[in-house]
């Protein structure tokens, strides 16, 4: 079925939410595709770039090639992902580093939701989707334990591999691409660059992440049509891990020294709102909690009534 003016809007809109889902180290991009319904079709687009675009191009001419690879559907998508985070880089880092918890309080709300909604896409439970479903929270956890680089590189090889491997978890539900790249010590380097309109960074950046993407998606793709459920499974149990890093009180436990001489939190543990040492804000996080989950709930309403 084609897609009018107003569906690609809505398509740009949506990647507006993922560029500002992935900015912040904790939230994936990919979740927001899943809860908005477009996930299997970012998919298989992304998957459809081989060599026989070439042969298509050559033979059948641009039109064609375009169509075949959804071209319209993934510009929309993709130049609300750049508007997101070339206009909102600023106001996330000025809100990491000055409103975390209300930040954190909403996304928190956002993706506590998401488990509900993608957990209701797997239509067959068994001992083995259980399994599967433990096995990537637990390895979803852990990988939010883990500390961050102490060291920042901003060499231009660094950033293309720090691009590649980010993207993989950018479009996986419940893994942070942006913090992958706080484990990687790229994460603020690459903030400064947008910032900054650093071009060369920026572009060995996103020539890595095309790479990846092309990569992964097919991979991905191979999953959901062989084991859907599974798959499922997996990506749910990702997003109930992730839920760790995304907790809003956080205990301080070490502390580092940036690029700019600014001392900055290095390793973190969540902590009870009680316990917090500080103002935690509790209502205002409450309330701002229950509109990200609301917000779900009414993508999905949305998206029934739509279908």
């Amino acid at each position: 079925m084609s897609k009018s003016i107003k569906d690609y809007v809505v398509i740009g809109l949506k990647g507006m939410a993922m560029g500002a889902a992935d900015v912040v180290p904790g939230v994936s991009g990919g979740t927001i595709a899943f809860i908005s319904g477009i996930y299997e079709e970012l998919l298989s687009s992304i998957s459809s770039f081989n060599f026989g675009i070439l042969k298509t191009l050559k033979k059948d001419g641009f039109k064609v090639a375009w169509q075949q690879v959804n071209g319209n559907f993934l510009l929309s998508l993709f130049i609300g992902i750049f508007i997101s985070i070339v206009s909102l880089a600023k106001l996330i880092k000025y809100l990491l580093e000055n409103e975390p918890i209300l930040l954190w309080s909403f996304f928190f709300g956002l993706v506590l939701a998401s488990i509900i909604y993608i957990g209701k896409q797997i239509t067959k439970w068994n001992v083995i989707t259980v399994l599967k479903l433990v096995s990537g929270a637990v390895l979803a956890y852990f990988i939010t334990t883990l500390n961050p680089l102490v060291s920042e590189n901003s060499s231009l090889l660094f950033m293309f591999l720090a691009g590649a491997i980010a993207i993989c978890a950018m479009i996986l539900p419940g893994i942070s691409g942006a913090f992958i790249l706080v484990l990687l010590g790229a994460y603020k380097p690459i903030l400064s660059a947008v910032n900054d309109r650093d071009l060369k960074t920026i572009a060995a950046v996103g020539l890595g992440a095309i790479v990846g993407l092309l990569t992964f998606s097919k991979i991905l793709k191979w999953l959901f049509t062989h084991y859907k459920n599974y798959t499922l499974a997996v990506l749910t149990g990702f997003i109930i891990g992730s839920l760790n890093k995304i907790w809003p009180w956080k205990e301080t436990l070490t502390w580092r020294t940036n690029s700019h001489g600014i001392e900055v939190p290095f390793n973190q543990q969540s902590v009870s709102p009680f316990s917090l040492d500080g103002d935690a804000q509790l209502t205002l996080a409450i309330v701002l909690s229950i509109i990200g989950f609301c917000l779900i709930l009414l993508m999905e309403k949305l998206a029934v009534k739509k279908q």
